[in-house]
């Protein structure tokens, strides 16, 4: 999977509406005129800005945890990964995302699709976990 990184890139400024009634995703519900209130999407998706980046993501290792290509990942450097988190990380000099994971003695990097195989980092690997993915945004159509 072949990661496009974007690092602390500027975000514009701005406020958007933030409807009050719920849209259901079965049978369709009219929806009410009125405004809840603004949200700000910074506030929402990044909780330690200076710590944050986008990745742009290549490639289908983790469809099953709802990642596709061409989503773009926001990534926390501050938050501490632990064993089942989804991570970014540079292996051996590449870029990948994966999820975290400990069976035994090994430490492994899962995908979450069944046409790969996860990956044992080694002691001779040259591992580093650059964030932990914290959401991911995925353009429908």
């Amino acid at each position: 999977m072949k990661l496009e990184i974007f690092s602390n890139l500027p975000v514009k400024e701005g406020l958007y509406p933030l409807f009050c009634t719920r849209i259901a995703a079965g049978f369709p519900s009219p929806a009410d005129d009125y405004i809840e209130n603004s949200i700000d999407l910074n506030e929402l998706l990044i909780r330690h800005p200076a710590a944050t980046f986008f990745v742009r993501v290549a490639g289908d290792s983790m469809t099953g945890a709802g990642i596709n290509s061409g989503d773009t990942l926001i990534v926390d450097r501050s938050v501490t990964a632990v064993y089942g988190s989804i991570i970014v990380a540079v292996l051996n000099g590449e870029f990948t995302v994966k999820r975290l994971a400990r069976q035994g003695n090994r430490t492994l990097l899962l995908p979450e699709n069944p046409a790969y195989k996860p990956i044992e980092i080694t002691t001779g690997s040259e591992f580093e976990v650059w964030g932990v993915v914290m959401h991911v945004i995925h353009t429908v159509g």
